[in-house]
């Protein structure tokens, strides 16, 4: 796999902004295939920055219900919070 197949996105929400504020930290959704090295030297790769630690977690998808009384589900995936050096951070646009 190479970068781009293993971050898929960067998550942007509340929590998530205090994080980046706070302690340097981005919240990225990577394949649920990718370990903790892996993501490391893809958000290297793609941000051109220093990661100091990662760590992963699998999320498991929600039970929903879209205009049927079936209920499906979202799909899981897995939450990587990526700890910069001090420095450097991710350009968000």
């Amino acid at each position: 796999m190479n970068a781009f197949d293993i971050i898929k996105t960067v998550r942007i929400t509340e929590k998530g902004t205090l994080q980046t504020d706070k302690f340097n930290q981005y919240t990225v959704v990577a394949d649920r295939r990718a370990n903790a090295p892996a993501i490391k030297r893809a958000v290297e790769t793609l941000f051109g920055v220093k990661v100091v630690r990662v760590n992963t977690q699998n999320v498991q998808g929600k039970a929903r219900r879209q205009k049927t009384k079936a209920a499906g589900r979202t799909s899981d995936w897995k939450k990587a919070i990526v700890t910069l050096k001090k420095g450097d951070k991710i350009e968000l646009h």
